[in-house]
């Protein structure tokens, strides 16, 4: 029980670390139902460890209905997560969040099978899913990671690397910033198409000018086939 009102008075003061919103403690009482959520679910797990499931599963749903955010008491959240705005969040019952979590709005840590065994994801610690991110299964998201906003994240994300798009690809973040620095990501697929319009200019210069007449010629018919297909969607 100790260990229990340690934790609380924990997420109350990791509020002012993290959001710098904050100007005041009555603030605090009344603008952050991400905090509230923590509180009713510290408490719905202490009584799901002691192995009830009634009463916890009463808690949480207290917990939901009041602040919108829906936290399994079977999960595990770690000291100092902090859940910003956190308005549609969810937790599943196998899901673990480490220390010194930033989880935003919308986001679902949820399962993709209805097996009872581990189904939900493990989150490292130091780590910031972005507001609408779905991280789903049993994979683990290590230390120092990063979730963009929206981003469907379905396989294992290594430590200090950031994943993003749907589903999401993993990329190896090399630019400097703050823990919530989420424009600083790099735009997957703007980068590969200016690759690919490089490379064909490499090729089109490369050609025998007779065979660029030739494909002028086939580029003129793909546009007019291109021309008559956006006619057809007017």
């Amino acid at each position: 029980m100790i260990k229990l009102f340690k934790l609380i008075k924990e997420d109350f003061s990791n509020v002012k670390r993290n959001d710098p919103a904050l100007h005041s403690t009555f603030e605090r009482f009344f603008n952050y139902p991400g905090l509230w959520a923590l509180l009713f679910h510290r408490i719905a797990h202490w009584f799901y460890m002691k192995g009830l499931r009634f009463i916890p599963r009463f808690i949480s749903a207290v917990g939901m209905f009041l602040t919108m955010i829906d936290i399994h008491p079977g999960a595990t959240i770690g000291r100092r997560v902090f859940i910003d705005h956190g308005v549609g969040v969810v937790i599943g019952e196998t899901a673990i969040v480490g220390d010194d979590v930033i989880i935003y709005q919308q986001v679902t840590l949820g399962g993709v099978r209805t097996s009872k065994d581990k189904r939900h994801p493990s989150i490292g610690n130091n780590v910031v899913v972005g507001a609408g991110a779905k991280v789903l299964g049993n994979i683990t998201i290590g230390d120092g990671a990063k979730i963009g906003a929206n981003s469907v994240v379905l396989k294992d994300v290594p430590m200090m690397a950031t994943a993003i798009g749907i589903p999401a690809r993993v990329i190896l973040c090399k630019e400097k910033g703050s823990r919530l620095s989420h424009d600083i990501m790099p735009d997957v697929n703007k980068e590969i198409f200016e690759y690919l319009l490089k490379r064909i200019e490499v090729l089109e210069d490369a050609l025998p000018k007779c065979k660029q007449e030739a494909i002028k010629k086939k580029d003129d018919e793909l546009e007019e086939i291109y021309d008559n297909f956006i006619q057809s969607m007017d």
